[in-house]
């Protein structure tokens, strides 16, 4: 319980000890069944009230400051019965203690209560019946303190536990986009090293052309070294990253042009898939190609993973300063609670900041679901 919760919640026994007092001096002023014992039951009322209000820090010592003044008037004065401004109090007080104390503890207040008021009732003269009631109504009050207790304990219990979700929820989505920036940085290695390695090649054959011109071929040979020595610091700086499999055979290179094979796979898979796309895409530069048939690989993943086997449809169209692609299904299945909150988003968001892309995702006013996608391509000189 927080510190400022605490602080409220003892407002009530601050509040409700004076009442009670306030309470036990208008009974015996307005009842004429104490008659000579009113002042002593009131004055115990009003001492009755202040264990109440002690009970606000000490709830058992308060309940035992309050179990100890309830006779007073009857074992004392002679008083002809209980007041029943104290016989509420004592509840009150009662469950308070089973609230705010450990069931052990407030069981001693409890029955410390309860040997109050059966020796009041002996020494009032009441009947054998009144002498089992009157302890018993304490019972329901301190049962719904000890429910009170439990349900905070339970509450609290909660909290935490959603606390330690939240916290796992938040390192498994960093850890997410910390993978898929790993695999961004290797698919980048491949892309930008396979360029460098072209250029290098290509100014190896100039300088063979220029054997004639000594200076030229000088430079030739000079940004040849510096293509070599690019793609050997790549290697060293981000080839860590790959993973090694002894005897595995390379796999092609991803891109829009074999899209027609992510669709024949995922059909296979069973989602029922429509592709409007151009017959000869153009040529892309290769972190772009990439990027898009990546992000259009995970969007088509999760119609499988969220939505199930439901008709979707795919479109990818080209501009001159843009590509735009957008996979849209049809509504589907509920996904199952543990489906749900993937890190597939995250992916497709991080690789498309890669490229100064947009995404756009949400639902579809039929429940569907889209994921809009835009790619600028960048001008060529």
């Amino acid at each position: 319980m927080t510190m400022t919760r605490l602080r409220d919640v003892r407002l009530i026994p601050l509040v409700f000890g004076p009442l009670i007092g306030f309470l036990a001096v208008m009974e015996t002023l307005l009842d004429d069944f104490f008659g000579a014992s009113a002042t002593a039951t009131w004055v115990s009322g009003v001492l009755l009230g202040a264990g109440v209000v002690v009970a606000t820090w000490y709830p058992l010592a308060g309940t035992l400051v309050a179990a100890v003044c309830l006779p007073i008037p009857v074992v004392a004065f002679d008083a002809p019965g209980v007041g029943g401004a104290a016989m509420i109090g004592m509840i009150g007080v009662v469950a308070w203690a089973g609230w705010r104390e450990p069931v052990r503890r407030s069981l001693l207040g409890f029955c410390a209560a309860a040997v109050s008021f059966a020796s009041t009732s002996i020494f009032a003269g009441l009947s054998l019946w009144e002498l089992f009631f009157i302890p018993a109504i304490l019972l329901p009050g301190w049962c719904m303190g000890l429910l009170a207790r439990r349900s905070g304990e339970r509450a609290a219990k909660l909290a935490e536990l959603a606390a330690a979700l939240d916290a796992e929820r938040e390192a498994n989505a960093q850890a997410a986009v910390a993978q898929e920036r790993t695999r961004i940085a290797r698919e980048v290695h491949d892309a930008v090293a396979h360029s460098v390695s072209v250029i290098t090649l290509q100014l190896g054959g100039l300088r063979r052309l220029l054997a004639g011109r000594p200076a030229e071929q000088e430079i030739v040979a000079g940004l040849e070294r510096l293509g070599r020595q690019t793609v050997e610091e790549m290697r060293g700086l981000v080839g860590i990253l790959r993973e090694h499999v002894d005897g595995e055979h390379p796999a092609p290179v991803p891109s829009l042009v074999r899209v027609g094979e992510l669709i024949s796979d995922v059909r296979a898979a069973g989602l029922k898939v429509t592709l409007d796309s151009p017959a000869e895409p153009p040529q892309l530069p290769p972190v772009l190609d990439l990027t898009a048939y990546r992000v259009l690989q995970e969007a088509l993943t999760n119609v499988l993973r969220h939505a199930g086997e439901v008709p979707t449809a795919v479109t990818i169209g080209y501009t001159d300063h843009a590509l735009t692609l957008e996979v849209r299904n049809e509504p589907g299945r509920p996904a199952p609670a543990a489906k749900r909150g993937g890190h597939g988003l995250v992916g497709m968001r991080e690789r498309l900041a890669m490229v100064q892309g947009s995404l756009h995702t949400g639902v579809e006013p039929d429940g569907g679901f889209a994921v809009r996608a835009r790619f600028p391509i960048p001008r060529t000189r």
